[in-house]
């Protein structure tokens, strides 16, 4: 495999987490940290205006590490004017095509619009999609040092096929089967060389192989030696050891999955969702994540800590467009404002109204912090 061929370390105010022994050490900013009143299941969370510009100002100064599966997602509109006399579909007319990052890259994507250092780490193909992706992501500002390029493993691509609004076909072109031990250490090689220049790492999971429990391994124990924050949004589908993180970012669906039990009736207010929260109980008990943030589509988020009661976040967005990447928009932005001071509160409301933005415009997608300033103030 060929690779393709750095500021002060910004340590995230964990004051009031309740974190794994490993990660008992990291040192706090109280001149970041929110105060007021223990949170309750029944306290309306506020962020400022002021407070969010501080946060993205100092997003400035970090840099967070996105490791994990990189796609490229291929948007290919046009109109339909009748069905096709060879099957009982609709006969699109192209007009226009274009591509987007996805997967991992979207997440570093979208901390990179936040106006953060973002570095990212995964493998694409020897082939038109990955040279694609890898000038896409060049010039958007990211750190392409740790793409990998495999002779063995094809560059994932998502195409989606719309017509107006409306999605009519989506194909995926993509290999699940795991890294080989070989590949594998090759990335974390390209990784662990980052780790002491970090601020945070996020790990992209989209059960396509990249991410290994090797790697994970790895990364888990520098990243407590180092007194590193780690976010992962979980796939349940793809089975890995998920214990002692900082952050799972799981939506409702794979909360559930995680916890081992079935989804029943969803209640309106997620606070009184019996099931719900005792998913997220047995996840905060079976895994010891520092925070639990369970998306929960347009009932917006709940935000759990062990011994703590959980905290609903109401959603901010205003209308639906479309819901590709938001969840990488959530991860991303939460971990960002968690490595720059936040409190947890504070980084799911920034996540709530970055998310509350992207669903707002056509595919993957990504907020800038300007929008997310007339969001906050707009409250």
């Amino acid at each position: 495999m060929d690779r393709l061929s750095t500021s002060p370390l910004l340590l995230p105010n964990l004051e009031n987490i309740n974190l794994p022994l490993a990660l008992t050490n990291i040192a706090v900013n109280p001149a970041l940290h929110e105060t007021g009143a223990p949170w309750s299941q029944n306290l309306r969370p506020r962020l400022t205006s002021s407070r969010c510009a501080e946060i993205l100002s100092a997003a400035k100064k970090a840099r967070v590490l996105v490791v994990g599966d990189l796609m490229v997602d291929q948007f290919i509109s046009g109109e339909v004017r009748r069905i096709s006399p060879e099957a009982p579909v609709p006969v699109v007319n192209f007009e226009e095509e274009h591509f987007m990052p996805g997967g991992a890259a979207n997440i570093g994507w979208n901390v990179r619009r936040l106006g953060a250092r973002a570095a990212l780490f995964g493998v694409i193909g020897r082939d038109e999609h990955g040279r694609t992706l890898a000038t896409i992501l060049k010039n958007s500002g990211l750190d392409t040092r740790g793409l990998v390029i495999s002779h063995k493993r094809p560059t994932s691509v998502k195409t989606r096929i719309t017509c107006g609004p409306q999605q009519i076909l989506r194909l995926d072109r993509e290999t699940r089967a795991a890294l080989e031990t070989s590949d594998s250490a090759a990335l974390w090689g390209c990784l662990e060389a980052q780790l002491a220049h970090a601020d945070a790492v996020i790990i992209g999971d989209y059960a396509k192989g990249v991410v290994t429990q090797y790697l994970l391994d790895q990364l888990r124990r520098s990243a407590q030696k180092r007194k590193l924050w780690l976010s992962l949004d979980p796939k349940p589908d793809h089975s890995l050891s998920l214990d002692g993180l900082s952050l799972l970012t799981p939506n409702r669906r794979e909360a559930f999955q995680l916890a081992g039990l079935t989804d029943g009736q969803r209640a309106v207010d997620p606070l009184k969702d019996a099931g719900l929260l005792k998913a997220a109980d047995i996840i905060l008990r079976r895994l010891s994540p520092s925070i639990l943030l369970v998306t929960l589509s347009d009932q917006g988020m709940l935000l759990c800590e062990r011994e703590r009661k959980p905290v609903h976040i109401q959603t901010t967005a205003r209308e639906v467009f479309d819901v590709s990447g938001a969840g990488d928009t959530v991860i991303g932005s939460f971990t960002l404002a968690i490595a720059v001071g936040a409190s947890p509160r504070e980084a799911a409301i920034f996540a709530n109204h970055a998310a509350g933005i992207v669903v707002g415009k056509f595919g993957t997608a990504a907020v800038t912090p300007r929008e997310l300033l007339d969001s906050i103030s707009n409250v």
